[in-house]
């Protein structure tokens, strides 16, 4: 904005006579005229800032103008394409639909072919199991009466069995030991030792001991060999038994070699069967009953 115009002061001096009056007028006009031409300069540059002023208004009404005119084709431009959007997924999804239902009944139909295909396959399968059962039914009847031949025979062999471990235990030898004064049954041969085992009176450890310096575990006792003499069937050996070493010296073939332990009432028994160079077999016998400890 201007600054106000500004009136030129002055003061009329007193009438003093006619002789100042011209100066002084002349002076007043001199300030009118200065007064209005500044007057008429802060006009013109008031208009001039109205013209600026103006002509910046005008071009930002302009640009706005145009900028409104672009927001307004975008925003049509952009709600078109999104109605176009809107009717293409519509008609896919209409499209989708019917594809659809074309898929869900192709694929009923090839189902049920599937399970048609399925059902005449298992019935195949069906009648070939029972087929196969059938088979394996008359190979049992067949087999159940190889079955029956064979129990019978085995009965036959059982009964044969029996008869001969009968008449093998008839035939044990008792022969007198060291410690019975009954008399032992003893067994010289695995036919016989069998018998013995089938009897249940004692338990039966059989042994085969060489000829060396450390004890062999029988049972539990142990045994050592010291010497075997196979021409005349005599050894020599000795018994481990209760933190004692006992020697039998000088024993037979099939002599009942008894002796006492802490453990039982009735005396343990070892029976040799055989004889050979530095090795002798046979066999150790138990009470069924041991003292508890």
């Amino acid at each position: 904005m201007s600054d106000p115009i500004q009136q030129p002061a002055y003061v009329i001096p007193p009438e003093s006579g006619p002789g100042w009056k011209i100066p002084v007028l002349f002076g007043l006009v001199i300030a009118l005229i200065a007064g209005n031409a500044y007057t008429y300069y802060q006009l013109s540059n008031t208009q001039k800032d109205l013209g600026t002023t103006r002509d910046a208004l005008a071009t930002e009404i302009s640009k706005l103008r145009e900028t409104e005119s672009v927001s307004s084709q975008t925003h049509r431009r952009t709600a078109e394409a999104l109605k176009e959007q809107l009717e293409a997924a519509r008609r896919q999804a209409s499209m989708a639909a019917g594809q659809a239902r074309v898929d869900a009944i192709k694929r009923s139909e090839e189902l049920a072919g599937q399970l048609s295909k399925e059902q005449a396959k298992a019935q195949q399968e069906t009648r070939a199991e029972l087929t196969k059962v059938n088979e394996v039914a008359n190979s049992a009847t067949t087999k159940i009466g190889e079955v029956s031949t064979e129990v019978g025979s085995v009965k036959t062999e059982v009964a044969s069995t029996k008869s001969e471990l009968e008449k093998t235990i008839a035939n044990l030898k008792r022969v007198q030991g060291d410690l019975s004064q009954q008399g032992s049954l003893i067994a010289t041969n695995g036919t016989e030792l069998s018998a013995l085992k089938a009897l249940g009176e004692r338990n039966y450890f059989e042994f085969n001991l060489r000829k060396t310096k450390d004890p062999q575990k029988v049972g539990d006792i142990a045994l050592v060999l010291k010497k075997a003499d196979q021409k005349n069937n005599r050894y020599t050996g000795e018994v481990l038994a209760d933190d004692k070493r006992v020697e039998k010296k000088d024993r037979t073939v099939n002599e009942p070699v008894q002796f006492m332990t802490s453990k039982a009432r009735q005396p343990y028994e070892i029976v040799v069967n055989q004889v050979n160079k530095d090795q002798i077999a046979g066999y150790l016998a138990t009470p069924k009953v041991q003292n508890n400890r």
